[in-house]
């Protein structure tokens, strides 16, 4: 099933700024549905068919992101492909950073290219997301504590990264995590096509059997030292192809039992 969350583009002319919560039938229509999207997490379908509220076009809404996590726990060279692109032994457990709140960004949306940088790059990614409180789980009890999955894209000012030698300044900039645009609950992760475009040319294109740690184990590595609360995003690493995009881009990530999350680079003024 696909969740969204979204806002109907009348409302937002009325100054309305209520995000509801909804998910896309088999006509492409947005189901809204009663409360927050976590609410269904790991609910049977007659407790969701008990909760719709009414039914929108998907012309008339505007997709926001799919959550609104506390933090993004990142993960860096995560496909074996990449690694042999990048002449990089494979890792024997799983490199993590953080991208903060204010990185989230949703489809459809710009995403702002800071002034003060020279380079800033695609990274599509498949991201899990959290379903509920979670704490020092095995792999196996993993699957139970995951959401469901979405895409995003790992933004990065690499003329920032290479210079500071490390990370956190070159993922921080605000809106450099667009997400979305749905959340998928009924999907084989480790068997995803991932396809990144830039100006309609095909930049990635790869496909997530090449994952060295699945989401199952990334998310129990992460968890005997961090608290994951509902709703934060574990983005799990891109494909090779990574590279720069320039001002007044657009681009495209796709996944294909998920859908196209698309964005617009512009330069800031």
């Amino acid at each position: 099933m696909k969740f969204l969350r979204f806002k109907n583009k009348v409302d937002s002319l009325n100054e309305d700024k209520s995000i509801k919560s909804g998910f896309l039938d088999d006509e492409n229509k947005v189901v809204e549905l009663k409360g927050d999207i976590l609410d269904y997490h790991n609910k049977d379908i007659k407790t969701i068919l008990e909760n719709i509220v009414e039914t929108h076009s998907l012309e008339d809404i505007e997709i926001e992101a799919p959550t609104n996590p506390s933090k993004i726990v990142c993960i860096g060279l995560n496909y074996k492909d990449h690694a042999k692109e990048m002449n990089e032994e494979l890792p024997d457990r799983p490199t993590i950073f953080i991208k903060p709140s204010t990185t989230v960004n949703r489809t459809d949306n710009i995403i702002i290219y800071p002034k003060i940088s020279s380079r800033i790059d695609y990274e599509g990614e498949l991201a899990a997301v959290i379903g509920k409180t979670t704490k020092q789980v095995s792999p196996e009890e993993a699957s139970e504590c995951i959401f469901g999955y979405t895409i995003i894209n790992d933004v990065t000012a690499r003329d920032f990264t290479l210079g500071d030698g490390q990370w956190t300044r070159g993922k921080s900039c605000d809106g450099f995590a667009p997400i979305g645009p749905f959340i998928e609950t009924e999907l084989d992760p480790l068997n995803q096509k991932i396809r990144t475009k830039v100006n309609g040319e095909i930049k990635q294109n790869s496909s997530t059997s090449q994952m060295i740690f699945s989401p199952q184990e990334i998310l129990s590595y992460v968890s005997q030292t961090m608290t994951f609360n509902p709703g934060d995003i574990i983005a799990t690493g891109t494909p090779p192809g990574v590279g720069p995009m320039e001002a007044d881009s657009i681009v495209e990530i796709t996944i294909e039992d998920i859908g196209t999350l698309k964005n617009y680079l512009i330069k800031e003024e």
